[in-house]
């Protein structure tokens, strides 16, 4: 049902930075679409992870859009790291303001925040307004970093329910329009509520058009230097479009138009009309006293348990090596990161956990055979071991490249015997499936349909995965359907942060348009293109640095 929250006094609420003292235990977190690691106290990662649940519920009423309940190792894995410095320095620039991040991967896909205590209540008394604003017993008194961690959860969702790209704008401001969530004690969820956060920003910070929202070539064109209200101005036309009366439906008609392929900024024009008109709309709603919210009742949200468990001493003492390699490290940090690995499993010889990690780290570094026979130790401890086995698979993997012809199919066929078992564990674990498929496609030989149709299973269980979706692009061109070869990779070239895999994307597409409809297509060739050019840039850039 629709809320009317009061926007002056919400605007002002104070969201505490409530981060937990440093335990010498870690303690882990699991519930249906979560997982969670936080040398924090159990109850309070019990708590988060009925929370995470309870939005995601929330979600699904709010958009309308159902995920089924992932597979185990298809969970988002939540790390809390600590406070903001150890954040930047996880997140590898510590001169940068992050406040947390997510990396969306086929094999895991992660978050990183600084450490939460979901429960607590805030209380401030705001100078410029004399007001005294509580939430005294209410769980809705959220740290800054639960509020990180509500916004790159609505990322993932979001990127996991639809398979096209948004508009940068639209991405930024959905996700900012879900951070804002309340969790009321009993057991109700607000949606859409002022965005506390962006309030100084909106009347402060210099302010963007929404014709620069629309294009996001535009707003760089201006952005220059300058500290600007983006996101805030991005939540703002999010909210005031789903919530105007005067403009219903215009949201969901405008998003459909991108999703089939109408620019930005066109199809903004056509279906918001006087953009310079909007735009003064927005001005005076930010200044409204009240602003309507959608409110989820208890009744509708249900969820299943939420189990916290101690990790073991060995476990706990690898975190920071787990925690960097999970963040994804170059060869040389991982050769600095290795030492560390290789003496905590001195210690813990017995644990399969630090084993396992140690396996990641070897292979991370490029030992393969020091990574198998890590990943060897950990399975004969415990079986399951899921990481063990990936990591095995993974090195694995990788000798079979290097073997003469006569022995290729050998090798990989015992490659893929950590992934047979893998599979038997976890049926919907996407490596098993993307592996069999790379097990013909590495050798060069034909890839039977089982093959294919598992690598597309891999990519419907982690639509996230833009290397995903453009191997399965390349798998497509190669049987001569470029057509939905080219729908497949539309919405990686569409990702309006302008990563590596949407520049590749864009550079096959414009392949694609120049071979006649139904002709067999070797996309990689266009991918070692790419790639030639990129490292020729980047040693004139180096040799021009030099001279200069």
């Amino acid at each position: 049902m629709l809320a009317r929250i009061s926007a002056l006094a919400a605007m002002f609420i104070a969201f505490s930075v409530m981060t937990t003292p440093a335990f010498a235990a870690w303690h882990k977190a699991e519930s249906d679409r979560f997982v969670i690691y936080s040398d924090s106290r159990p109850e309070d990662l019990r708590e988060l992870g009925e929370m995470l649940e309870r939005y995601h519920i929330a979600m699904e009423l709010e958009t309308g859009r159902r995920l089924p309940v992932p597979s185990p190792s298809n969970r988002l894995t939540v790390y809390m790291v600590g406070d903001g410095d150890d954040l930047r320095k996880v997140y590898g620039d510590r001169n940068s303001s992050v406040a947390g991040f997510y990396m969306p991967r086929a094999n895991g896909s992660v978050t990183f925040v600084s450490n939460i205590r979901a429960g607590g209540q805030a209380q401030r008394r705001n100078p410029s307004i004399g007001t005294r604003v509580s939430r005294s017993g209410s769980r809705g008194a959220i740290s800054l970093s639960m509020t990180i961690l509500l916004h790159e959860y609505a990322h993932h969702f979001l990127i996991s329910s639809s398979p096209f790209a948004m508009p940068r704008w639209l991405s930024e401001g959905s996700a900012e329009y879900f951070s804002s969530a309340r969790f009321n004690d009993d057991g109700s969820v607000d949606i859409g509520l002022p965005n506390n956060n962006r309030a100084w920003e909106l009347q402060r910070a210099a302010p963007v058009s929404v014709r620069e929202l629309l294009s996001y070539e535009l707003y760089r064109k201006k952005r220059g230097g300058r500290y600007d209200a983006y996101y805030g101005r991005s939540w703002l036309l999010y909210h005031y479009l789903r919530f105007n009366p005067g403009r219903n439906g215009q949201l969901v008609k405008y998003w459909e138009a991108v999703a089939t392929g109408t620019e930005s900024l066109a199809a903004g024009e056509a279906i918001f009309g006087d953009l310079d008109k909007l735009s003064k709309e927005l001005s005076a709603y930010a200044d409204q006293r009240s602003m309507a919210a959608m409110r989820m009742p208890a009744g509708a949200i249900r969820i299943g348990d939420v189990t916290t468990a101690r990790l073991s001493k060995g476990h706990a003492a690898m975190m920071d090596v787990i925690i960097r390699s999970k963040r994804g490290v170059s060869r040389k940090a991982a050769l600095e990161l290795l030492p560390s690995a290789q003496s905590i499993a001195k210690r813990y010889p017995d644990d399969a956990a630090v084993l396992a990690a140690l396996a990641e780290a070897e292979y991370d570094a490029g030992n393969d055979d020091a990574a198998i026979a890590a990943a060897d130790r950990a399975i004969a401890i415990d079986p399951a071991t899921k990481n063990a086995l990936v990591q095995k698979g993974y090195a694995l993997f990788r000798k079979a490249k290097d073997v003469d012809e006569g022995s290729r199919k050998v090798a990989y066929d015992a490659a893929m015997g950590p992934f047979e078992a893998l599979n038997s564990l976890e049926s919907d674990h996407t490596q098993p499936l993307i592996y069999y498929y790379r097990s013909f496609s590495e050798r060069g030989v034909e890839v039977p349909e089982g093959a294919k149709f598992a690598l597309e299973r891999a990519t419907q269980l982690a639509p996230f995965d833009k290397a995903l979706a453009i191997e399965v692009a390349q798998m497509r061109a190669l049987d001569g359907d470029t057509e939905v070869s080219g729908y497949l990779l539309r919405p990686v070239a569409a990702d309006p942060h302008a990563s590596r895999e949407s520049r590749i994307a864009q550079a096959m597409i414009a392949y694609l348009e120049r071979v006649p409809e139904g002709s067999r297509v070797d996309l990689r060739a266009v991918t070692r293109a790419f790639e030639e050019a990129e490292a020729k840039a980047r040693k004139g850039n180096a040799q021009g640095e030099e001279t200069g």
